[in-house]
């Protein structure tokens, strides 16, 4: 059960669509949304650079006002859509900004980020490896290119056996009971004839009363972010649903191969816990 969700806003772009995604969410749960918009202060060591304090507030200034500009923006679509929810703006150092939602994320069943865009994106990028490896909670993570709000009639479960994608399947599972069918996707070096792995799981969901379709791939290399999407694409899935893999070490975060390509190339929402 979701009854509550947490969204990191988009800040200083066109469009908000972790904020419209969160809302839709929020919707179909009928769950609680809070709202986080980031001021994203200047870096310490560009102030040793050069760069007077008068250049410094004024940037600061800068990122508040963007920020304010998300929340209002966000507290009247939330309005319109009827939903429950709060905002708030948090004014820090990227780190910072990161490491605090993670924490407030702990309060929450699912917390909603931005997928980081190509220029200038790093508080996504610190946010996203915050929330998946400090939380403890799931995170969904939304595609920069996303239109639509969550839709969930087919939704692509990767399976490795490992305890990360168990946590995942285990925190998705308010999701997967309202799947239209859930694609149950692993990936082999090679063919394995004598047991097929993902099969047990398959098991354990149908026992839930859920559609589920037993996808096994083989793919001798070692791009699985690219064989995960590619099948996603050919599938059209609604979502994504995945183990996230790394560790964090004095708030600086190291992802896996996979995880760091799907968060980089993804082209739906992908759902990680770690």
């Amino acid at each position: 059960m979701i009854k509550d969700i947490l969204v990191n806003l988009t800040v200083g772009k066109p469009n908000d669509f972790a904020g419209d995604f969160a809302i839709s969410a929020a919707e179909m749960f009928d769950a609680h949304l809070s709202a986080v918009a980031a001021a994203c202060k200047l870096p310490i060591a560009d102030t040793l650079d050069g760069i007077s304090a008068t250049t410094f507030d004024a940037y600061t200034d800068e990122r508040q006002a963007e920020a304010e500009k998300a929340k209002r923006s966000f507290d009247e679509r939330a309005r319109r859509a009827g939903i429950q929810s709060d905002s708030s703006v948090v004014t820090d150092f990227t780190a910072e900004v990161a490491q605090l939602f993670a924490e407030a994320a702990r309060h929450y069943d699912l917390s909603v980020v931005a997928q980081e865009q190509r220029e200038n994106d790093l508080p996504e990028s610190l946010i996203i490896e915050a929330a998946l490896l400090e939380s403890g909670r799931p995170v969904l993570v939304v595609p920069y290119i996303q239109k639509t709000g969550l839709k969930l009639d087919r939704v692509m479960l990767c399976w490795d056996g490992s305890k990360n994608a168990s946590r995942a399947l285990g925190d998705a599972m308010p999701l997967l009971g309202r799947a239209g069918t859930i694609d149950i996707v692993t990936v082999e070096a090679k063919e394995q004839r004598s047991t097929i792995r993902g099969a047990q799981i398959a098991d354990h969901l149908a026992r839930h009363g859920f559609k589920v379709e037993l996808k096994p791939i083989v793919a001798p290399g070692n791009d699985i972010a690219n064989v995960l999407l590619s099948r996603a694409a050919d599938s059209g899935a609604d979502l994504i649903v995945m183990g996230g893999y790394g560790h964090s070490r004095l708030r600086e975060f190291l992802l896996g191969g996979a995880t760091r390509g799907m968060l980089d190339s993804m082209t739906v929402p992908v759902l990680m816990s770690h």
